[in-house]
């Protein structure tokens, strides 16, 4: 591995209740729930009727009816939050050689809300069984290929180097951050403009989920349906958003006087090879991906300021996540601070990583621990510091980040204050 260090200097963030980064960080900081009865469809047939929306209007972030007409919801916020990013980098990405600009996107589930849209359409509403492919929208083909999510995002930054996606369930958005500070580590590319996107929103993703009980029934409460750790709590609130990240070399960074809001320092990724939803109690899959990145981070556990969990708000997740803390940090596992933020912003599967590590960059910025809402009911066996209902005040030069996805992916990621923390 290189000595190349690297940061983050741009971040673009699009989740319900916050859209833009100060928007997000005030909902974060505030402890305010975007949980609510779910508008974009009839949910009345669903078990499961609440969801995590963003009030999203494309044509504000400038996108025009082209543009809107081209691209899948996902992909949308994707460059919405893309050109945030680099606006608030204050990188002139037109000065860059284009080949050495990449971007990687993550995405659990693509153009879900586009493809069952027209689904609806080309088969009449399900009537048909051989559906009418003249209805369709003309770039039906970007809806059922992510990689489109990729190439709208590269058009958006101007970026000719490295482009992937990266879909690895509901670790997408940790893992395409984690291949971006790769690739800038390896040489193949100085500017990296990476994250994740997933508006999964629809009545296909909803049925899904009930299928398998994964979402919370406490429709009559949506405000404090999503409970992470707490002894209440029966399932997640699904949710949608994007976080997209300027990523370049902490010299380069430093030279061009950029604003570095973390570096990330560390980063792994391990499979369970257990279970397509199933998690093992011991959480060792977990506690593998965080000594992993601490020790590429050059850290000991106990340089850990605070832990953004995973923090789903399903007993067999909470209990593993818990186990894989303990497992790790060993006794600072009971002194760190930890929290979920999908209590107030719900899960956007695949975006939820980045929206995540958009938090813990945040968290270290401004010395504040967000929340994890509507945690009042102690559970016995999640008995660490989950930082209850507000905000604290608290030293963060380290944090760690951690993601569970279905499929037994496990991914953890450590950011640190490159000029206060140890590394």
């Amino acid at each position: 591995m290189s000595g190349r260090r690297v940061v983050i200097t741009g971040i673009g963030v699009l989740a319900p209740g916050g859209v833009g980064v100060k928007d997000f960080w005030g909902l974060l900081s505030e402890g305010r729930t975007a949980t609510r009865g779910i508008t974009f469809f009839d949910p009345a047939p669903f078990r499961s009727r609440i969801a995590a929306e963003i009030d999203f209007c494309p044509e504000a972030h400038g996108l025009g009816p082209q543009e809107v007409r081209r691209m899948d919801r996902a992909a949308q916020l994707a460059v919405a939050a893309t050109r945030e990013a680099l606006d608030d980098s204050g990188l002139d990405v037109a000065s860059l050689d284009p080949h050495r600009v990449g971007v990687t996107v993550g995405s659990a589930v693509g153009a879900t809300t586009g493809l069952d849209a027209e689904y609806r359409v080309v088969s009449d509403g399900g009537r048909l069984a051989a559906v009418d492919h003249r209805y369709a929208v003309p770039h039906l083909y970007d809806y059922l290929v992510p990689s489109s999510f990729a190439a709208e995002v590269a058009w958006a930054a101007g970026a000719e180097g490295p482009s992937a996606v990266v879909s690895t369930g509901c670790t997408s958005g940790i893992d395409s951050v984690g291949h971006a500070v790769e690739l800038i580590r390896e040489g193949s590319a100085d500017v990296m403009v990476a994250g994740s996107s997933d508006a999964p929103i629809s009545p296909i993703t909803v049925a899904c989920f009930d299928a398998i009980k994964a979402t919370t029934p406490r429709n009559d409460d949506p405000e404090h349906a999503s409970r992470p750790f707490d002894g209440t709590r029966n399932g997640f609130v699904l949710g949608e958003g994007a976080a997209i990240f300027v990523l370049e070399e902490l010299a380069s960074a430093r030279r061009r006087g950029a604003r570095i809001y973390a570096e990330i320092a560390g980063y792994a990724s391990r499979c369970n090879a257990f279970h397509m939803t199933g998690l093992r109690p011991d959480g060792v899959e977990l506690a593998e991906a965080i000594r992993v990145a601490l020790d590429e981070a050059r850290l000991d556990p106990t340089a850990v300021d605070y832990v953004n969990a995973h923090g789903s708000g399903t007993k067999q997740n909470d209990r593993h996540e818990t186990a894989a803390f303990k497992r790790s940090l060993g006794a600072h596992a009971y002194d760190v601070p930890v929290s979920s933020i999908k209590s107030m912003v719900g899960h956007s599967l695949g975006a939820i990583g980045s929206i995540e590590i958009a938090a813990s960059a945040l968290a270290i910025r401004h010395d504040v621990v967000p929340p994890t809402a509507n945690l009042r009911t102690r559970d016995p066996e999640c008995d660490l510091d989950y930082v209850p209902l507000t905000a604290r005040e608290h030293r963060t030069d380290t944090v760690l980040t951690v993601g569970s996805g279905f499929g037994g992916f496990q991914s953890a990621m450590v950011l640190s204050d490159p000029e206060r923390s140890a590394a």
